[in-house]
């Protein structure tokens, strides 16, 4: 069986002996015979999924998004996959604090705050 998937967007990733796609009972002796090719033992298929689906969030895809790659009808079900990152949270930090550098600048407050006259205090 040839192991390496074909080039472009459209490219399969697994291909047949004979150019097809597999068929499904090919398919899993396919995945691991190129998983033992690459050095990736002990990936189950279902890893992939999740992995891709756990980057998604961070691209500019929407839960609804989501929801229609993986199949769900639910945005619980898909929100299961956006788990939380460090760096991610240091970038909404800084877009924050980019907000409010730009909104004293032009001498306003940033949208949605709502408190007293003395506000900045603490």
């Amino acid at each position: 069986m040839k192991i390496c998937g074909e080039t472009g967007a459209a490219g399969r990733v697994f291909v047949g002996a004979k150019g097809a796609t597999p068929r499904r009972n090919h398919f899993n002796r396919c995945r691991h015979k190129a998983r033992g090719k690459a050095g990736v033992n002990g990936l189950r298929f279902h890893d992939l999924r999740h992995t891709g689906n756990n980057l998604a969030p961070h691209t500019t895809a929407s839960t609804r998004d989501l929801m229609t790659r993986l199949g769900h009808s639910s945005a619980r079900a898909a929100l299961i996959y956006q788990h939380g990152k460090r760096d991610r949270e240091r970038e909404i930090a800084d877009a924050i604090d980019t907000m409010i550098v730009k909104a004293v600048k032009r001498g306003s407050r940033p949208q949605g705050h709502v408190v007293g006259t003395d506000d900045w205090s603490c």
